[in-house]
């Protein structure tokens, strides 16, 4: 099948997750956007919801610190253990 190049704009810092993503997966980004296109061509459909809802506040936040936590775990509690987190959130209410 032949063969033909797209150009796809976009900001550079989602280029540059986008970039990790594939990468972490084993996927080109050029793979990526191929499973992409050959699904939205055999499903007929975008193959995700597609919305105008923006998180609240609240939930960017939890966001912002779900990814704090990722970035820098030593900064952050974890547990080995559901039982002793459980108690540590049940402890604190």
């Amino acid at each position: 099948m032949a063969q033909t190049n797209v150009n796809i704009r976009m900001d550079m810092e989602t280029k540059k997750a986008f970039d990790e993503f594939c990468a972490e997966i084993g996927l080109s980004v050029s793979a990526a956007f191929n499973i992409f296109a050959k699904t939205v061509v055999r499903e007929q459909r975008i193959p995700f919801a597609l919305t105008t809802e923006t998180p609240n506040s609240v939930t960017l936040a939890a966001m912002k610190e779900v990814d704090d936590m990722k970035r820098h775990p030593e900064m952050h509690k974890g547990y080995q253990d559901v039982d002793r987190m459980m108690e540590d959130i049940l402890g604190e209410v």
